[in-house]
């Protein structure tokens, strides 16, 4: 293994990550940031967080994959795992724009399926993570040991969606048993914490 400084907002970085990184057969994309925490999307900032957000979780997710996608397919097709969120399923009322980026990674993840066919895309759905994101959230979350065994089996088994923990288990049977059921139900717990 060798380590590379790469911050995906820097094309330059990322080019010569690709440049250095031609034997690659397995893309995480794990870069993400949140910075929306209680800023509504009405809010004066907001775009500005917005922005930012996008910036990492969004086009830097698009460049890295761009920069590897043919190192991938020469190397026989390999895959590409794409952190989405299990805020890719719902819109969070504490961190909104981070969770419209979540929402545009399940997304790309599914466009990716379509352009790069010889790649097994991975789309990756955790509920919180003990990380420092997460830090500052009161609740249960799962250890990045586990989520990252969850993401290996995931590969190893071909899957296209990864729900990696029970929460995720739990919010991803419900989008894809009734989206605005789940949405209702995230709406009425947030409502019961104002």
């Amino acid at each position: 293994a060798v380590a590379v400084e790469l911050d995906v907002t820097i094309a330059g970085q990322v080019a010569a990550a690709a440049k250095l990184a031609t034997d690659v057969q397995l893309l995480i994309n794990n870069a993400g940031v949140a910075q929306s925490m209680g800023v509504p999307l009405v809010a004066d900032n907001a775009v500005e967080v917005a922005r930012s957000e996008c910036e990492v979780n969004v086009f830097g997710l698009m460049t890295l994959t761009q920069a590897f996608s043919g190192i991938l397919n020469a190397n026989g097709g390999g895959a590409v795992v794409n952190l989405a969120s299990v805020a890719s399923f719902v819109n969070f009322p504490m961190a909104q724009s981070y969770s419209a980026t979540k929402a545009a990674v399940h997304s790309i993840t599914q466009g990716l399926r379509l352009v790069m066919p010889n790649t097994l895309i991975v789309g990756v759905y955790p509920g919180p993570v003990d990380t420092d994101m997460a830090a500052d959230m009161p609740m249960e979350k799962a250890t990045p040991a586990t989520v990252a065994n969850e993401i290996l089996d995931g590969v190893e088994q071909g899957e296209a969606y990864v729900l990696p923990d029970p929460m995720a288990k739990d919010m991803g049977a419900g989008f894809f048993a009734s989206p605005k059921a789940l949405e209702e139900n995230v709406a009425a717990m947030a409502a019961q914490q104002a």
